[in-house]
């Protein structure tokens, strides 16, 4: 029998090629936002908000996602979405009320997941932000996972 891990690994690996032939059909990185944000909405347990959030002008702006309404401008150097994107890596809250800065768009997220997102030149653009209304949700199960289908987005010959 497989372990909770497993079954998890097993899932992401599913969505990938399901996302890998889906993001074939579109060069656009926006089309690509909203297809995966539609498909790990709603294939992953316990994802309450999955979108993106995309710098323009030194901002943070909603971008496609599915979920309650968002925010729709993070305040700047302040939150996870900063901290991932200063940082220039994945940042897993495992409590998103015992991190400094937190930014509640809505009073129901538990938990948190942020991966910048890279463009073919290895620049930042933005993140992949994942809430979760239970606590504790991501892992490094989920950071690997969700690194891999984020570099779907600006993947040339899909």
């Amino acid at each position: 029998m497989k372990t909770a891990r497993e079954r998890k690994e097993d899932r992401y690996h599913r969505i990938f090629l399901q996302l890998k032939e889906l993001l074939q059909k579109s060069p656009n990185p926006i089309a690509r936002m909203a297809t995966i944000a539609a498909v790990l909405q709603h294939k992953m347990d316990g994802f309450f908000w999955t979108g993106f959030y995309l710098l323009e002008d030194g901002n943070l702006i909603v971008g496609p996602y599915q979920g309650p309404l968002a925010c729709q401008v993070l305040e700047k150097n302040r939150g996870v979405c900063w901290a991932a994107i200063n940082n220039q890596k994945t940042i897993v809250v495992p409590d998103v009320n015992e991190f400094p800065g937190h930014i509640a768009c809505d009073s129901r997220s538990r938990s948190e997941i942020v991966i910048p997102l890279r463009d073919n030149t290895d620049h930042i653009t933005g993140v992949l932000d994942i809430d979760s209304n239970i606590p504790g949700r991501f892992d490094d199960t989920d950071a690997g996972n969700l690194e891999m289908i984020a570099n779907l987005i600006y993947l040339s010959g899909n």
